[in-house]
């Protein structure tokens, strides 16, 4: 499992919200959802979404990835002044507050205000932020725009989108996942993309070597020592070279990890605390609990209430 695969594997979309937006202008949409991550993806027109500094165009076959919670405006044009209100639970109003769903509502997972409007885009919000994400939120800018890294898959969607198949919920989750991966994986190979030290350290034959170690089993009872002799070099060599390539030493970084997976597989699952210890590398429930608590200021059990 590479860096990018490790930290994706863990927040996949599960009830994602999803919807394809017909817009005719003039249209601003002021989103204050409060969400963690939004995929926008133009089918027809153009659209200019504006979160901090200067407007920026997306255009067809473009994909666009905005990182939350901050709000941001999405619009025709960026002098157009907002019509409609997007709140935490996708509720959508006016500015002044009156209600927008049912008015705007074109069908299966369809919205808008004209059905033969210029505009089409697909939206997909990650409802949730998984703590695996973490670190992935973190490395991202408030706002990506890319071509789409598969010509296919845009189009695809759209038909996904608006079909009531059974476990239709599940393919449009996984639809929006690969979307999401693949833009991902094509703007951290760009030179000029501001990746993070935990991707870059990928390639590096001691310090990716150890990540993907680390990835691929956590619950490993790994010491440097036995970290470094599985990467075929000395503790201070191994300690030495991944601190300046990943940012942190290797048993810090590993603790994070185990505990940004702890996290997940409480909000995702009901397994007993028992077994979520045994599984990301901690010997007891309790030596859990305790490091949980440290890291996260609340226990597992108060975390799994709050998140569910």
């Amino acid at each position: 499992m590479d860096a990018l695969a490790g930290l994706l594997d863990g927040p996949r979309a599960r009830d994602a919200f999803l919807l394809r937006a017909i817009l005719a202008p003039p249209w601003s949409m002021r989103i204050q959802d409060e969400t963690p991550l939004t995929v926008v993806s133009m089918l027809r027109g153009e659209a200019w979404i504006l979160r901090g500094g200067d407007p920026v165009r997306v255009r067809p076959g473009e994909v666009a990835i905005v990182s939350g919670p901050e709000p941001y405006t999405v619009a025709d044009d960026p002098a157009t002044p907002p019509q409609v209100i997007i709140l935490p639970g996708q509720r959508c109003e006016t500015p002044d507050g009156r209600p927008l769903y049912q008015e705007m509502d074109l069908g299966v997972r369809s919205w808008g205000n004209d059905p033969r409007g210029d505009t089409v885009m697909l939206v997909g919000t990650y409802l949730f932020e998984g703590e695996v994400s973490h670190r992935l939120l973190r490395a991202l800018p408030g706002l990506l725009v890319l071509d789409a890294a598969d010509s296919a898959l845009l189009p695809l969607l759209a038909a996904e989108l608006v079909r009531n198949d059974p476990g239709q919920e599940a393919v449009l989750d996984r639809l929006l996942d690969l979307l999401l991966i693949t833009t991902l994986r094509t703007w951290f190979a760009r030179p000029d993309a501001a990746s993070p030290p935990w991707y870059r350290a990928h390639d590096d034959p001691v310090a990716g070597r150890a990540l993907r170690m680390l990835h691929n089993n956590p619950a490993h009872p790994w010491t440097i020592a036995s970290l470094a002799t599985a990467t075929g070099v000395s503790r201070a060599t191994l300690a030495r070279r991944f601190t300046t390539l990943v940012g942190e030493p290797p048993m810090s970084f590993l603790a994070g990890w185990r505990l940004a997976l702890a996290a997940d597989l409480l909000r995702a699952t009901d397994a007993p605390l028992a077994a979520i210890a045994q599984k990301v590398g901690y010997t007891t429930p309790y030596a859990l609990s305790t490091a949980f608590k440290r890291h996260h200021g609340r226990s597992p059990q108060q975390y799994r209430r709050r998140a569910g």
